[in-house]
């Protein structure tokens, strides 16, 4: 039963003469009281030569308002009443049969995207800052598969450029060989800002240390033999951290260092095209409306824009995405904009289906992180912490796990914390606030889901004479809202916004925590208490798939 659909063909077939089917929104109103669903008709006012009342009045004149319980008029506006008897039937035989696969949808017809996500540095902890992208890319290959598409899952490794002929610098004057193999991100963290802090004061060291990154480019034996160690040790310590957020592989970890060797091909073919000026030494490609894009410095090193041309032409070969999509900070956008105006010009347009998903920082105190200075905190350090610290809120019970619950609660909170906000904004870290089990927290939501299972003590399995129930405003809330799933769904692949999805969850949990609070879910007789329970079984369905998509677990007992 697809009802918007329903209401724009009822709409449609009435205004066909003189609109097409596309100009027809069919919404959901601020205020519920107002409507079920909404037709606005101001966008039918050019066309029509009308007012939008008077169009919203002519239409509820000729449609079948038999369809619906009823079709009222407000200021412009169409408003729809659904039959809920009708609906709420449909609604929990739904999500109480498909289970985990409510609203799964085909939209992407196995259309296969790339997804570029978590991309941690080598040499560098792993910190909170790249949270961000390795939840929010997480999410999107979730929400990605929920909606039909095949998913590339890659994890593209800060592991070139001139950091590492800085690091190599810093390693080969101060480093201790010892030290480095019994802890190796400290050390190498150490050494880096160590770097840093002497340059300052010796500035011929940001020269060695450029010389080092060419000597790597040309592959002297030493420098590479020392850059791959440190990638290796890198490796293992970021599978800690990827194992704590239960994210289990990527399909590849080819990082910038695999495509050394492919970025003079795609050069030369910018030469070939004439798009490539001699400027200051350096080689650039002049660009509409932007600055142009340096692809070589003028001691020839390469640039993250010419390791991105040659990774976005050997993904677009090797898999021929319909989509490519990095999810990287704000702060790229400008090189995200030169990377696809750069493919533009050689003459491809698969340019236009690549997607930079931005998002803010993670903020402490208001500032933000910096390896550089030192003050990285580490994401695994955080993880652990928080698993710790949601050990107190465990309930002390034999049938509990508490190592289990604690690390999917503390984990949960974290990503939980993350995903409530639109990507693009910032967001302060505080984990005392982000593990609360009130407000709009991680551990709010998952403590409704394990107070449901609770309650139902597992049940699935419910006979409803729906014709014989009283459907108040709570489960009418609560049966509307798990209707409107697969919209959140739909709408949050198009934004790549999984905001959407941790924003439905925490106001579907709210609902039910008021359902619960006013309505005795095990008064009345067999066939109410049947109902009640049925619509908090397909609450706990959708809740717990709804996190699931964000990478959460919902356990089943706290």
């Amino acid at each position: 039963m697809e009802i918007k659909q329903k209401i724009k063909a009822d709409v449609y077939e009435i205004l066909k003469e003189n609109i097409d089917i596309e100009d027809i929104v069919v919404e959901y109103p601020k205020d519920r009281s107002m409507g079920d669903y909404a037709v606005p008709c101001f966008v039918f006012a050019k066309k029509l030569r009308n007012s939008p009342v008077n169009i919203a009045n002519d239409i509820k004149e000729k449609i079948e308002v038999d369809n619906y319980e009823k079709v009222e008029t407000v200021s412009g506006y169409l408003n729809f009443f659904v039959e809920k008897e009708e609906l709420t039937a449909y609604v929990l035989n739904k999500v109480t049969s498909e289970k985990e696969n409510y609203g799964k949808s085909d939209i992407g017809n196995n259309k296969t995207v790339v997804v570029d996500y978590s991309a941690p540095n080598i040499a560098k902890p792993f910190g909170v800052g790249h949270l961000r992208s390795t939840a929010i890319g997480q999410a999107i290959i979730n929400i990605l598969k929920k909606t039909g598409h095949e998913t590339i899952g890659v994890n593209h490794l800060g592991d070139w450029g001139t950091q590492f002929g800085k690091l190599i610098c810093a390693y080969k004057r101060w480093g201790n060989e010892a030290e480095v193999r019994e802890n190796p991100i400290k050390e190498l963290t150490k050494l880096y800002v160590l770097f840093h802090e002497k340059a300052e004061e010796d500035p011929t060291l940001e020269d060695e240390g450029r010389a080092y990154f060419k000597a790597l480019e040309n592959g002297d034996k030493e420098a590479y033999e020392l850059w791959k160690w440190f990638r290796d040790e890198s490796l293992k310590e970021f599978q800690k951290t990827y194992d704590l957020l239960g994210i289990n592989k990527f399909d590849s970890y080819n990082g910038e260092a695999f495509y050394n060797d492919k970025m003079d091909e795609v050069i030369s073919e910018i030469e070939e095209k004439g798009l490539l000026k001699k400027d200051a030494g350096a080689y650039i490609v002049d660009l509409e409306d932007m600055p142009p894009a340096l692809i070589k410095k003028k001691d020839g090193a390469t640039l993250y824009i010419t390791r991105d041309l040659a990774t976005a032409f050997y993904r677009k070969k090797t898999y021929n995405f319909d989509e490519a999509v990095y999810v990287v900070g704000n702060e790229q956008s400008l090189h995200f904009k030169q990377l696809k105006a750069v493919i533009n010009k050689m003459g491809y347009n698969f340019a236009d289906d690549m997607h930079h998903v931005n998002f803010g920082m993670v903020l402490q105190g208001g500032k933000k992180m910096s390896t550089r200075k030192g003050k990285t905190v580490k994401l695994h350090d955080v993880l652990v912490e928080a698993k710790e610290m949601a050990k107190s809120y465990i309930k002390e019970d034999n049938n509990i796990d508490v190592e289990e619950v604690s690390r999917q609660v503390g984990i949960g909170a974290v990503i939980y914390n993350d995903l409530k906000n639109y990507r693009i904004n910032d967001i302060e870290f505080n984990l005392e606030d982000i593990l609360k089990f009130e407000g709009e927290t991680g551990p709010y939501v998952q403590y409704t889901y394990a107070r449901i299972m609770s309650l139902l003590n597992c049940e699935d399995n419910f006979k409803v004479d729906y014709s014989k129930v009283e459907i108040n405003s709570y489960i009418w809330n609560l049966v509307f809202k798990l209707h409107e799933f697969n919209d959140i769904i739909v709408k949050a692949k198009l934004g790549y916004d999984p905001s959407l999805i941790a924003k439905y969850v925490m106001t579907l949990a709210q609902d039910f925590n008021r359902f619960y609070g006013n309505c005795k879910i095990n008064d009345g007789n067999d066939n109410d208490k049947a109902f009640k329970r049925e619509v908090s079984y397909a609450v706990a369905v959708v809740l717990k798939e709804g996190l699931r998509l964000l990478n959460i677990d919902a356990p089943e007992k706290m």
